[in-house]
Formats: structure tokens, C-alpha cells, sequence
């Protein structure tokens, strides 16, 4: 094959993004924290889907309009560090073709090098050993097949085997990832984008991810959550369905007794059988549970288990942002924000505009755009307040037409102390300045558990315990939750520190805000502690020392 025109690079595209999708929660997994956040392949399928969906809106032959489309897509859809790489990547390699009707493997293979340089440029202070190394031995090896070859699957083919023996390679060029004994997640979630591409241009398919949905066969409620205001008050939380076939030789069937057992689970309790199967449905705090009791009777065939506080949350998330658009400004400070109390907590010290997300919920660059330009405002200020939000930030400011400057907070403590500098009276280059100052002055902890056993810097980690992180960096690790939050206390107060602010989760106790508080009063009486509500999720506790 010698050339590639814009239908066939269109196909792809689509490919590309079709595989990453495919494979998305596999990228996931390869999260090195064993937070319950592990969102890579999350956020670049999101990426890359917006990309394509951009192109089939402007399928043509020449290749270079192709290009402008999907990158347009990628920029406006880039969430997180690593789809905001994805989308740069991929608009150096559109700038590259923008202006050819078709390309051969020369150009071909110089519209990837063209897109590495722009990423490398995108980024601050560049790592190896990441999804950029990935990309650039893999842009290295069809530049030096090229050389050799005019076909363009020869091209692609070099990408990918280099690509992937680059990716093997990760580990060795960042410790935490052989210590943890994964490969890069942003270098497989590209690897997959190409072995995408590849795949169409010899010919085969990939088809198109089966979007989620309820088997018919479920029972399945809509939750209807009417005049709900908290999040924590849906309780049980989990609506929780499965389907047992009956097998030999496992625990005789008898509904009366499977409908007395089954409601100690929980409550919306819904049982229906017949000879084979037997299909119940209830809402519970503990769907584990409900599995393995449904396992004595047989082989559990189908599953269905729904996050209903999540659910909530994200209606909640929707009427936010409605009231968002509405709300016109002169000079907008837009602040992303987890929880009902920290969002209200950043309204109520000057924020215009919060968004939420965080930590699993990264915004686009695109949904940080449109609050921007519905406020009406002629200046703006972006608070990410996670450092994985702050590319996003970042590329959206480079979108809008006003002056926007980002301040680089990477954690909500941070988020908090910079909004307590801003002043309506300065102008956005002096509030910037006294913001980005601001965020020196506080220490940022925060306590969550681990999704899988392991060992990061020394610490060694059991599924399901509680972590104290530092600064974002795993400290201690222990079962007794009290534990875990006195030794990152005394780790991040010192003589100087003033203040400690505790700010509570939706899932953190009374009791141990209690003991905590007496703890600090105790080992650390010259610290004044503060209490806030903030109802994040994930996070039980974040703490704030200044």
C-alpha cells in the first residue's frame, strides 16, 4: 500500500479508538497507586472517542481535512495528563498532513515524529518512561524503516513493534513501575490506538465496543431519587441483581427460604424462580455478600450491580453544571471541586464557577471551555486542584480567546488556600501571581484504601486497608483507619504548623473525627484544628496543615 487517503485514515481513526475502548478498563488496572482511582484508560478512550466522533461528522478523501477534524475532536474531549498527550500527539501528526490530499510512507512516517515533537513541547517537564518514550521509539523506528520501504504498512508495522518493545521497556525507566510490576498505562492505551490503525490498513476489523445495557431478562428498577438532597442519606447503596442457574449437588432451591435470606441484605428486595433459575434483585450495602449466599445454590450466570450514591452523584453533577451556564460574570474564578460540602465550601470564599470532578471524574478540556464562554466573562482564573487536571486546564486556556491563566493547584487544600488570596480588585495577571504563591503555604494529606496488595516506596499494602498520602505520595498503610490518619498528622505537622483543617468524606465517621481531633489537641496542643464537611467520595478524610 503505497498512499493513505482521508476515508481510509478516517477508518483508522475509528479503529484506533474502537481497540482503546475495548480495552479501557485493561489500561485502568495498570494504575501504579492501588487507589481506587485508576482512570487512564478512562480518560483516553473518552479522548479518542470524542476524536472520532468528530470524524465521521467530516469523512472525506483528503486526509488532511481528516486530520483537522480529529484533532479538533481529540482537544476539546482531552481529559487527564494522558488524553491531553493523546490529543497532542495526534495534532502535531494532523498539523503535519494538513495541508495533502493523500500521504505516502515518508510523510507518513514524519507526521508521527511531528506529532511527538508537539507533545514533548506540551509538557513541562517530559518523563520517560511514560506514554511519550512510547511514542517517540515508535516514531524512531518508522523513520528508519522509511528509509527502506514505501509501503505504508511497513510503516505502521515498525510503530507498532517498536511501540511495544518500547512499552515493555517502561519499567526500567521508572523504578515505581517494576517495583510495582506493570508497564505504563498512557504507552499501552497508545499501543492499542495503533495496533488500530494497523489493523485496517491490513485489511481486518474491529468492531465496535457493545454499549452497556440492562439484559432484558433483569428485573431492573429506575431510581428515582424525588427529594434526596445528600448523597449519604441513600442508604443501602448498591442495587444489587444476579441470576443462579441451578446446579446438582449444590444447596437444595426453596423461594420462602431464599426470600427470608435474602432480605437481610437489604431492602427493594425482588425474587422470582422457576425450575432452572432463580432471579432476585435488592438493594444493599453489601453486594459481595448477596453474590456468595446466591452461590450455594448453583452457578451465578449474569450480574448487575449499580453504584446508586454514584448515580445520585451524577445528578447532582448535572444540575450544577446547569446552574453553571446560566451565571454571567465579569471576571470568572472556575474551580473543580469532589463533594457537595467542598463545592459549597470554594462558592462560599468567591469561586464563580465550580465543576465537578476530581479524582475518576477528570473534565475535558472542552466541559472547562464551555463554562468559561457561557459565563459571559472577559478574564478567567482555572483552579484544577488535581494534577491531573491541570493539562486540561491548561489547553483550555490556549482554546479561549480572553485572557485565562491556570493556577497549578494539584489538590483541593491547595484549591483552597489560592481562592483565600484571590481579590476581586486585581487584575488576572496579579491574582495569579498572589494565587500561585498561595499554594506553598499549605501541606496536603489525604486518606483512602487500597483496591490491590502491594508495595510503593517501601510501604507495604493489603487490599482493603487504609492510605495516608502526602503530598500525593503513599506514607503509611494499616487496617485501623485512627492509625493510619494520627501517623500522617504527625507526619505533616511541624513546629511552624498553625492550623490543621480537617475536611470530612462521605464515608468518615464521627467517632474517628472525634479521636482524631483529640489526638492533635493532645500530641500537637499549639495547633488549632477546623472541621469541614466537604462529602467527597473516595477519600474518607483530607487534611490541610498550614
Amino acid at each position: 500500500m503505497k498512499t493513505i487517503d482521508g476515508k481510509l485514515f478516517a477508518e483508522m481513526i475509528i479503529a484506533g479508538a474502537n481497540n482503546l475502548s475495548q480495552n479501557a478498563n485493561y489500561v485502568d488496572s495498570l494504575n501504579v497507586f492501588p487507589v481506587p482511582d485508576g482512570d487512564t484508560g478512562t480518560n483516553m478512550n473518552l479522548s479518542i472517542t470524542s476524536g472520532a466522533q468528530e470524524t465521521e461528522k467530516n469523512i472525506e478523501v483528503h486526509i488532511g481535512n481528516v486530520g483537522k477534524a480529529f484533532s479538533k475532536g481529540l482537544l476539546m474531549g482531552a481529559r487527564g495528563n494522558s488524553g491531553v498527550i493523546l490529543s497532542q500527539l495526534f495534532r502535531g501528526f494532523s498539523k503535519y498532513i494538513e495541508n495533502e490530499s493523500e500521504i505516502d510512507a515518508l510523510k507518513f512516517a514524519k507526521a508521527f515524529k511531528a506529532g511527538v515533537k508537539t507533545a514533548y513541547k506540551a509538557v513541562m517537564k517530559p518523563v520517560e518512561g511514560t506514554i511519550l518514550t512510547v511514542a517517540r521509539e515508535a516514531s524512531e523506528g518508522a523513520m528508519e524503516i522509511a528509509e527502506s520501504t514505501d509501503d505504508v504498512i511497513e510503516i505502521m508495522e515498525a510503530i507498532v513493534k517498536h511501540g511495544n518493545a518500547s512499552l515493555k521497556r517502561t519499567p526500567d525507566l521508572l523504578p515505581v513501575l517494576k517495583e510495582v510490576g506493570v508497564v505504563d498505562s498512557g504507552g499501552q492505551g497508545l499501543m492499542f490506538v495503533y495496533e488500530g490503525f494497523l489493523a485496517i490498513l491490513k485489511g481486518e476489523t474491529i468492531a465496535k465496543p457493545v454499549s452497556e445495557k440492562v439484559d432484558d431478562d433483569f428485573i431492573n428498577d429506575e431510581h428515582d431519587f424525588g427529594d434526596v438532597v445528600k448523597t449519604e442519606d441513600i442508604v443501602p447503596g448498591f442495587c444489587t441483581e444476579m441470576m443462579v442457574r441451578f446446579l446438582p449437588g449444590k444447596k437444595p432451591f426453596n423461594e420462602d427460604h431464599f426470600r427470608e435470606d435474602m432480605s437481610q441484605f437489604g431492602d427493594s428486595l425482588l425474587v422470582i424462580s422457576d425450575d432452572e433459575i432463580v432471579k432476585t434483585h435488592v438493594h444493599s450495602e453489601t453486594p459481595g455478600e448477596v453474590l456468595t449466599y446466591g452461590s450455594q445454590y448453583g452457578e451465578i450466570i449474569k450480574i448487575k450491580i449499580e453504584n446508586m450514591r454514584e448515580q445520585h452523584r451524577e445528578v447532582l453533577r448535572k444540575r450544577d453544571a446547569k446552574k453553571n451556564e446560566i451565571k454571567k460574570v465579569d471576571k470568572a474564578v472556575i474551580t473543580i471541586s469532589m463533594g457537595e460540602g467542598i463545592t459549597e465550601l470554594f462558592k462560599s470564599i468567591g469561586a464563580t464557577h465550580v465543576i465537578s470532578g476530581g479524582q475518576t471524574m477528570n473534565p475535558s478540556t472542552e466541559d472547562i471551555v464551555k463554562v468559561i464562554e457561557a459565563s459571559g466573562c472577559k478574564e478567567a482564573i482555572i483552579l484544577p486542584n488535581n494534577k491531573n487536571i491541570i493539562m486540561a486546564a491548561e489547553q483550555a486556556a490556549d482554546v479561549l480567546e480572553i485572557p485565562v491563566k491556570v493556577v497549578a493547584s494539584k489538590t483541593i487544600p491547595q484549591g483552597l488556600a489560592a481562592m483565600l488570596s484571590y481579590s476581586t480588585e486585581q487584575s488576572v495577571e496579579e491574582n495569579f501571581e498572589s494565587m500561585s504563591n498561595a499554594l506553598s503555604t499549605v501541606k496536603s494529606g489525604s486518606i483512602t484504601y487500597a483496591v490491590r496488595d502491594t508495595s510503593i516506596d517501601g510501604v507495604n499494602i493489603e487490599k482493603g486497608a487504609f492510605m495516608g498520602l502526602n503530598e500525593g505520595k503513599i506514607t503509611v498503610s494499616d487496617k485501623d483507619q485512627l492509625k493510619v490518619c494520627q501517623t500522617l498528622i504527625s507526619e505533616m505537622i511541624d513546629e511552624d504548623s498553625e492550623i490543621v483543617t480537617i475536611i470530612k468524606g462521605e464515608d468518615a465517621t464521627s467517632e474517628i473525627v472525634d479521636a482524631l481531633t483529640s489526638y492533635i489537641e493532645t500530641h500537637h496542643e499549639d495547633v488549632e484544628v477546623e472541621i469541614q464537611d466537604g462529602k467527597q467520595p473516595i477519600y474518607s478524610f483530607m487534611f490541610s496543615v498550614e
